[in-house]
C-alpha cells in the first residue's frame, strides 16, 4: 500500500460501523470502498507511466468529485461504481493508444476521432471526465469532444403503469416490502436511490391523511398504500440486530446504520415482474401532463429543468406557472380552506 501515499483507507467496514456508534467522525462507506479497490487496482496496471497517470487523475479529478458530492447526500453505490468505469475506462484509452504508438500527448484530435469511433455511447460518455481533465491539466493539446448522448428509458402505457399498481397494492402474495417501495416508485416516480434513502422523518400526519416527503409540499399517500406503508414500518426486515435495533430507514440494510442497498431492492421489484426503470419514466411523464412542471419538481424531487425537458417531450399544455405562495387567495378571495357558509 505504500506505494500509493494519499489513497489507504480510513478503516473501511470497522470505520463506517464505528462512526454509526459515535466512536468515529462519520465517514461514507463507498468511498472507502473505492479506495481500497483503487490500490488494489493501481497494483495490476504493468505500464509504470499509465499507473502513475491513473493516479493522478483519481486522485485529483476523480476522488475530489466523490468527497464533494457525499458532503451534500451519501455516495451511491452507483455512483462509486461508476468512478471505478471511469478509472478502468482511462486505462483502457492509455493502452488502446500504446498499442498504435501513441500517448495522449500525440494523438491529437485525430486520435481521438478515431477512438470515439470504435467505442459504444457508455464508454464514450464514462471516459469524457477523464479527457477533460487530461486536456485542462495541459498533458496534451487542446481537442474537441463530441456532445453527450442521453437517450431516456421508453415509458410503459398509463394503462399498464395503473394495472402494475393496483397489483402491488392488493397481491397478498408478493412480499410487503417490495410491494411497498414498488408502488413508491410506480405512484411518485422515485429512483429507488432515493426510496431506500428515505427515513421515518419523512412520513408524516396531518388532517387524519398519510403525508411522504419526497420535496416540498409532502406528497398525499392515499388508501391502501397508507395503511400497507405503515404495516410494513411496524414489521419491518433486519431490525434484530443490535445496532439496527432503532434503525430509522424505512427500508434498512443488513449492516449497521446502512439502508437497503438499492440494486438489491431492485433486484425484489423486477422478480416480481415490475420494471423499475420504465415505471418511474410512464410516471413522471403522466405527472407533468396533469400538474406544472415546477411543481412536480418541488413535490417530488426533481430539478426544474428535467420536468421542464419532460413535459415538453410528453407534449404537456403547461407553459406557464405562477410563483408564490398558493395558499393564498387573490385580494377580496376566500382564502384557500376556509369555509364562507
Amino acid at each position: 500500500m505504500g506505494q500509493w501515499p494519499g489513497l489507504i483507507p480510513t478503516g473501511g467496514k470497522r470505520a463506517v460501523t464505528r462512526s454509526h456508534c459515535g466512536v468515529l467522525p462519520a465517514v461514507d462507506k463507498q468511498i472507502c470502498s473505492f479506495q481500497r479497490w483503487l490500490i488494489a487496482y493501481l497494483g495490476n496496471i504493468a505500464d509504470p507511466d499509465h499507473g502513475q497517470t491513473i493516479l493522478r487523475f483519481a486522485t485529483w479529478e476523480v476522488l475530489p468529485r466523490l468527497r464533494t458530492n457525499s458532503q451534500k447526500k451519501p455516495i451511491t453505490p452507483a455512483a462509486r461504481r461508476h468512478a471505478a468505469d471511469q478509472v478502468k475506462q482511462a486505462t483502457a484509452l492509455l493502452a488502446w493508444l500504446t498499442d498504435r504508438d501513441h500517448t495522449l500527448g500525440t494523438c491529437g484530435q485525430t486520435g481521438i476521432d478515431a477512438w470515439h469511433a470504435e467505442q459504444n455511447e457508455y464508454t464514450r460518455n464514462t471516459m469524457r471526465a477523464f479527457l477533460l481533465w487530461y486536456s485542462t491539466s495541459k498533458l496534451t493539446r487542446p481537442f474537441r469532444l463530441p456532445p453527450v448522448q442521453i437517450h431516456r428509458a421508453t415509458p410503459m402505457a398509463q394503462p399498464e403503469r395503473v394495472e402494475l399498481i393496483g397489483r402491488l397494492l392488493t397481491d397478498p402474495n408478493s412480499p410487503l416490502r417490495t410491494r411497498v417501495a414498488g408502488v413508491i416508485v410506480m405512484l411518485y416516480a422515485q429512483p429507488l436511490r432515493r426510496v431506500v434513502r428515505l427515513t421515518l422523518d419523512d412520513i408524516g400526519h396531518s388532517n387524519d391523511q398519510t403525508l411522504l416527503r419526497l420535496g416540498e409540499p409532502p406528497s398525499t399517500v392515499p388508501e391502501p398504500l397508507a395503511e400497507l406503508l405503515h404495516r410494513w414500518i411496524d414489521s419491518r426486515d433486519n431490525m434484530n440486530a443490535v445496532t439496527n435495533h432503532a434503525s430509522r430507514w424505512p427500508f434498512p440494510g443488513r449492516r449497521a446504520g446502512q439502508p437497503m442497498h438499492p440494486d438489491v431492492l431492485a433486484a425484489l421489484i423486477n422478480d416480481i415482474g415490475i420494471p423499475t426503470i420504465a415505471g418511474r419514466t410512464a410516471a413522471i411523464r403522466q405527472h407533468v401532463l396533469e400538474m406544472p412542471a415546477p411543481a412536480v419538481a418541488e413535490a417530488l424531487g426533481y430539478h426544474r429543468v428535467t420536468t421542464a425537458e419532460l413535459a415538453s417531450e410528453a407534449g404537456g399544455t403547461w407553459s406557464r406557472y405562477a410563483t408564490g405562495d398558493h395558499t393564498r387567495s387573490p385580494a377580496g378571495g376566500i382564502p384557500r380552506g376556509t369555509d364562507d357558509s
